[in-house]
Parts: structure tokens; C-alpha cells; sequence
């Protein structure tokens, strides 16, 4: 059945001051309400932020709901003004202004809990990655301060009956929202007073006839029931008494969906059920609780099958009680459930009875850190309860759960990382100085190595230096430092910025070494500049040293940008062409490299960038002054000059009789090895490549050898077969041109 509170009821008048006592017994905290909510009701000229009658309603509600739980003054407040936010009578920046950062962070907090409806999307929808990111900040919200969950779920239950009376598609959403999102959050977190309200209201909304027969039926032996009841609380009452045992017993209340799931789930019928009638008893000892159950066992026979013993087995939300089910008077089955005050109190509040930790001294800091571990347990648990809210859920499950690990901060500060990552990954992730300056990490406190893999709950201390030493080893992939491309970059940027000056020194070497043969020197390069999007020729010779930047490209920039245009050469014939139309197909063929459009006679050159060979498939680009030169068709360099100039494209093809060979670039890694080298060259002459450049460098601690081949050979179809045939030598795992 659901709750009753004094917001259902219509009041002739409303007396503020009776209501907050009734709600606080606290004189302060009540007169604090008081005094808040008064200042909200009180409408002023140019004054914004009123509470509407329909709001108030909704603010008593609120706190009607979460005052039982004992909720503090602040998440009163907040639940008020987290009204007002979404109705946008107030701004966060206006509560923070007015009412203090500490409460515009708790309620900031609770309107990032609206992420949690992303969980119900349609199931053909796909899952936009904003949506995943917010609700993981929802997630590290809930952990950070769990009274923002519990401000959400006092919402959901206020909606809920606010749609009462709307059509049956609203009601029907929200209710299978409310089932299969915040009704299994709220077990989770043990809050049993909330969850049995959803519940049950989802459940009139979904199935408005079942919940009607039952309700009917409760109704029609509620007295028969009371009377049975009251007749076996006294009795049993009594003899606890006299066994002194201290505990209060009573009936408690049944809800009506978890009568249904047990009709369900066993196959019974309403007159069939074990615990129609339910009795507590609630004792101050824990050693207490199992003398009450031989004192109901004695006087009654127990069905064993239907007993279960949560104490010494509590369930994943923590829950704990014996329950146990008798045989009583007139053969009248009886459910009995046995807890401590303690346990009881947990039942009913879960995770809300513990937010009191904030206030706690040093020690109870410790405490803090340790509830939000439970916290976060249960909150990972939830995920596995969500199983009817469409491909979203999956989503979830593998970027916030599966493919996240949340880990703590000696502060108590969660840090949430993508999953495998390391501490070095975790020192990176607080702050780049944290990681260029780590010599060592703890893990719950010991010692670990760089390489451990962080888990879910962990907390991790990182320990520093002085000053930052980054080591380059941490970004070797195979020693397994780091896990995260952010903090590879972070280290690679590091690197990037102390080894400007040699970077530097190393690009201008290369530069000059290739543009003093064409006649150029550096000062040459200054146009480059701006072409490859740096600030002066000293970042554009540090991005070459670094590799950042390919000397070939710029090195036929600076050649297409000094190049002189001569007049009636091969490159201003193809443009005339183009222009007037008149390329057409011819038959004349001498042997040319490659074709025009049909014209073999045009000046052409092969690019250095990609150096096709014949059989590949290729572009022409019209230069200035070079005439044609001829790409694969997959060259990134032609991408990027066609990006500039499109109109300067051009269709070409190898010519039929052209007999030329064609040098190309080879890369070959194997296991290094005696006799490696003789084994290719022994496949090179079998297939009677040409060599004109080899090079080799071995790595002795990986002892693997990288051979670099400048080659000539006359097509395509030689080129895959010596590729093909370098693959099959033992110890080589890669032969790629390049």
C-alpha cells in the first residue's frame, strides 16, 4: 500500500509553524524551514523566485518525504530550491550567490541526477556520447554526496502522483521509468521506505486490475486480519517479556507489488500466499534477535523452507533480518520478521541514515571515505538490476561500468578512469605535474609497481619528486607503464617541449640537406610557415626534427612555391588544353612513362612522395613549371595539394609500351637472426630487383632487426610477388612498402 502524508489532504488553513515542528522536532532546524520557506512564499515586486501554490505543494511533499529520513536541514533547502531551478525561476549562479556554495553544489548535484532518464531512450536509438558523459558525471555526483539520490527519488515519488489524474500513455512512461531505473536504485541503496512507494504506485499505473483485486482482497479481510493480528502480537509480546528479551513487536504493512511478484514468482493464488499476514519484532541486541526466534519457534511450528537468515547473510544492498514463517492459531500462517533497531533503521533508510559523515572530525573522515566505497558498490550493483530500458543500457554497462574504474584519492576524491589504466595513468589524470613528478604509488597503502592496473573502490597515492623526470620508457607500449592515449600525450608533449632545441638543430640539418641540392637554403623555407600552421621557422624545423611534420612535404612546397613558370613549357600546353577542351585521345604511342588524357608527349615526372610504380593506380597534379607530376592515387600529400587546388587534377595512365623501371621503398622487420640478410638478398636476385640503397638497424634489447630497401623494378605485379616471398622468410613478421 502507499504512504498517506498530510500534502494529500485538503487543509482550510495551513499553519507553517505547526507543520516544520511536526516534521523537525529540532526547535532550530524547524524555525530555520520556517523562516526559508516564508521568504519563498512572500511574492515581492520584481522578485523571481516565488513559490507558486502548485510548487508549494510539491515543497511540502518533498520535505513530508525526506524529513522521515532524517534528512538534514540542507537537503530540505535544497529539495525547495531544486523546484525553483527547474521551473527556472533561479539560475545555480543566483543560489550560489544567495544561498551559499555549499547548497547550490547540493543542488547542482541533485539536477545531475536528470541524467538518469537518458537510461530509458528508446531502443532504436543510439546512445549520443554527451549522454554517456553525463551520466557518469551522475554516477560520481551520487557517490560524492548520496543526498542528492535520495533529493531525486523524493521527486520521482511526487511526479508520480502528481500524474495521477493525466492520460494512460504519461502515467504508463513514467511508471515503467520509475520500475526499471529508480525503483532498483533505491533497493540498491537500501532506501526500503522509497522503494516500496515506487513500486507500488508504478504498479497501479501498469497493471490497474491486478492492483485492484489485491487491494480488494486486502480490504475485505483487513478486520478478520487486524484482529488475528493483534491477538498474536500480545501473545508473543508477552512471552518475550517474560523470557526477558527486550523488544517491541507489531503487525506490519504489505505492499501490494510484492504480494503480486511472490504470486508471480511461486504460481499461487491470493489465498495461498504465506505472508498476508506479516509481524515485526524489533529487539536493542543483535544476540537478541536468535533468542526471539526459539521463543517463535517454540510456541509455533516454522515451514523450513520458507525460512532465511539475511543477518548472517545479508543481501548485496546490506539488508539484514531473519525471516521466518509459522504455523499460528486456527492453522493461520504468520510471517515473522526479527532485526535490531539498527538493522531496521538501515532497511528503511540504507545509504541515507549514513550522509552524517561530512560532520565527522578526523576520524570520522575515515568513516566518509569508507561509506562512499559502499556507496559506490552499490551503485555499480544497480547496473545489474536495469535490464528492460533498451540498447542504452549496454552502452552503459560498457562505458560506465565495464570500460570505467572509479578509485579514490587519498582526499577521498573519486578520479574516474577508462578501465586497464594504470597509476602512472591515475598520477597523469590528477594533474600532468602530479605525473611528469611521480617516483612511486601506494594502493590502499603498499607499494606498488608503475605498471599495476587500478580496480574499482581502490584508493591510490601518488609519491613525488621534486621535480618532473618523466622517464621515455613510460611511453614504450610493450612495458606496459600507461594505458591512456591523455597521458601519452601529456608525456609526449613533455618530451616535445625539452627537446625543442635538438628537434630543432635536427630539422634544420634535414631540411638543408635536401633543399641545398635544389638550389634553396633555409630562409628559403619562411613560406612554409604559415602552410603547415606554425608560428615561426624554428617550431617548423622542431616539428620536422620531431617528426611531427614530413620533410617531403615540405620540401615540394617550397619547390612548387619558388618554381619559375617558363613560358610555352609541358605544364602551360596541358592548361591550354584543359581550358580549350581539346585533349583528346591519341593514337601515337613512344614509349612514354605515362599519358595525358591520350597525350604521351607532356612533360611528366614521377613524385617522390609515394613513387608509383607501373600497375598502380595514379593521379596527375599540374605544377608550376614541373609539368605533370604523377601520384598514387592514394598519396597523402595529393590529397592535401588537391585540397588547395582541385582544378589542377588530371586523369593520367601508364603507357602501354613503356619498358622503364621504377624505384620504390621497402621496410622489412623480422626477429633478428644469423643468415637474415642472406636470406633476402638471396630473394631479391631470384627476382632480379635491382638494389640501390639497403640499410639496417637492430634493437639489441628486443633483438629486432629493421631493414630499410631502396629497389628499381619494372611493375606492379613484381612488386607484390617480392613482397609476398619477403613475408614467407622465417623470422620476418612484416614487409611493407612505405
Amino acid at each position: 500500500m502507499v504512504s498517506v502524508r498530510e500534502t494529500h489532504f485538503q487543509h482550510d488553513q495551513f499553519q507553517l509553524e505547526e507543520w516544520t515542528k511536526r516534521y523537525l522536532p529540532n526547535e532550530q532546524e524547524a524555525r530555520g524551514l520556517q523562516d526559508f520557506l516564508s521568504e519563498l512564499l512572500t511574492a515581492q515586486e520584481g522578485k523571481t523566485a516565488t513559490l507558486s501554490a502548485e510548487e508549494f505543494t510539491r515543497a511540502r511533499e518533498m520535505v513530508e518525504i525526506l524529513a522521515p529520513l532524517h534528512m538534514d536541514i540542507e537537503t530540505l533547502q535544497a529539495s525547495v530550491l531544486y523546484i525553483l531551478l527547474n521551473s527556472e525561476k533561479l539560475t545555480e549562479e543566483q543560489i550560489e550567490e544567495k544561498y551559499g556554495k555549499k547548497l547550490a553544489l547540493l543542488v547542482k548535484s541533485a539536477v545531475t541526477m536528470n541524467a538518469i532518464g537518458a537510461l530509458k531512450s528508446s531502443p532504436h536509438n543510439k546512445s549520443p556520447e554527451s549522454q554517456i558523459d553525463n551520466i557518469r558525471k551522475m554516477l560520481l555526483a551520487m557517490v560524492e554526496d548520496v543526498r542528492a539520490v535520495v533529493i531525486k527519488l523524493a521527486d520521482r515519488i511526487c511526479i508520480l502522483r502528481e500524474v495521477k489524474n493525466a492520460d494512460e500513455e504519461t502515467r504508463v512512461l513514467l511508471a515503467r521509468e520509475i520500475r526499471d531505473i529508480y525503483a532498483p536504485l533505491a533497493n540498491r541503496l537500501g532506501i526500503g521506505q522509497l522503494k516500496w512507494e515506487l513500486e507500488d504506485i508504478s504498479f497501479r499505473y501498469l497493471h490497474p486490475q491486478i492492483y485492484k483485486d489485491i487491494a480488494k482482497q486486502l480490504d475485505g479481510k483487513r478486520l478478520d486480519r487486524e484482529s488475528y493480528i493483534v491477538h498474536f502480537v500480545e501473545h508473543l509480546q508477552s512471552k518475550l517479556d517474560e523470557e526477558g528479551i527486550k523488544a517491541k513487536v507489531y503487525g506490519r504493512p504489505k505492499h501490494i507489488f510484492s504480494i503480486w511478484k511472490k504470486m508471480q514468482g511461486k504460481d499461487l493464488k491470493f489465498d495461498e500466499l504465506f505472508d498476508v499476514r506479516a509481524i515485526r519484532i524489533v529487539t536493542d541486541r543483535l544476540q537478541d534477535c536468535y533468542s526471539a526466534l526459539g521463543v517463535v519457534h517454540t510456541l509455533w511450528h516454522h515451514i523450513p523452507k520458507e525460512f532465511d537468515d539475511y543477518v548472517a547473510n545479508p543481501k548485496p544492498n546490506g539488508y539484514q533480518s531473519i525471516h521466518t514463517i509459522v504455523v499460528g492459531p486456527e492453522g493461520k500462517t504468520v510471517e515473522i520478521q526479527i532485526r535490531t533497531e539498527q538493522m531496521h533503521e538501515d532497511a528503511e533508510l540504507g545509504v541515507a541514515a549514513h550522509w552524517k559523515y561530512k560532520e565527522g572530525n578526523q576520524s570520522g573522515k575515515q568513516s566518509g571515505y569508507e561509506e562512499k566505497i559502499n556507496w559506490l558498490r552499490k551503485i555499480l550493483q544497480w547496473q545489474e538490476d536495469v535490464t528492460e530500458s533498451g540498447n542504452l543500457v549496454d552502452e552503459v554497462r560498457s562505458q560506465v561500468f565495464e570500460d570505467r574504474v572509479y578509485v579514490f584519492s587519498p582526499k577521498g576524491d573519486v578520479i574516474d578512469l577508462p578501465s586497464g589504466c594504470t597509476v602512472l595513468d591515475f598520477a597523469y589524470y590528477v594533474h600532468s605535474h602530479v605525473g611528469h613528478k611521480c617516483i612511486g604509488a601506494k594502493v590502499d597503502g603498499r607499494i606498488v609497481p608503475f605498471t599495476y592496473q587500478v580496480q574499482t573502490g581502490e584508493q591510490v597515492e601518488i609519491i613525488t619528486a621534486k621535480h618532473p623526470n618523466p622517464k621515455r620508457d613510460w611511453l614504450n607500449p610493450n612495458l606496459g607503464y600507461i594505458r591512456s592515449s591523455r597521458s601519452r600525450s601529456k608525456i609526449q608533449s613533455w618530451f616535445k617541449h625539452q627537446d625543442k632545441e635538438k628537434n630543432t638543430q635536427a630539422g634544420r640539418e634535414m631540411l638543408d640537406a635536401e633543399l641545398s641540392p635544389l638550389g634553396f637554403s633555409i630562409k628559403d623555407a619562411e613560406p612554409a610557415v604559415k602552410r603547415f600552421n606554425m608560428l615561426s621557422l624554428d617550431d617548423l624545423l622542431a616539428g620536422i626534427g620531431g617528426g611531427d611534420v614530413r620533410l617531403n612535404q615540405v620540401t615540394n612546397y617550397i619547390q612548387g612555391y619558388y618554381a619559375p613558370k617558363e613560358k610555352g613549357d609541358a605544364t602551360d600546353a596541358v592548361e591550354d588544353l584543359l581550358k580549350k577542351g581539346q585533349i583528346h585521345k591519341s593514337t601515337n604511342r613512344r614509349g612514354d612513362k605515362v599519358e595525358v588524357n591520350g597525350v604521351g608527349n607532356l612533360m611528366s615526372h614521377l613524385a617522390r612522395c609515394c613513387q608509383p610504380v607501373a600497375g598502380d593506380e595514379i593521379v596527375g597534379f599540374i605544377t608550376k613549371g614541373r609539368g605533370i607530376s604523377v601520384h598514387r592515387d592514394d598519396c597523402e600529400q595529393l590529397k592535401e595539394l588537391l585540397s588547395v587546388a582541385p582544378e589542377r587534377e588530371v586523369d593520367v595512365v601508364w603507357g602501354e609500351n613503356y619498358k622503364g623501371g621504377f624505384r620504390v621503398k621497402l621496410r622489412v622487420l623480422a626477429n633478428d637472426r644469423t643468415a637474415l640478410l642472406r636470406d633476402i638478398t638471396s630473394i631479391l636476385a631470384s627476382e632480379k630487383s635491382s638494389v640501390m640503397n639497403m640499410s639496417t638497424k637492430v634493437d639489441t634489447k628486443k633483438l629486432v632487426a629493421t631493414i630499410d630497401l631502396e629497389l628499381e623494378l619494372y611493375n606492379r605485379d613484381a612488386l607484390t610477388r617480392l613482397i609476398a616471398k619477403l613475408n614467407q622468410i622465417e623470422g620476418v613478421f612484416e614487409a611493407k612498402r612505405y
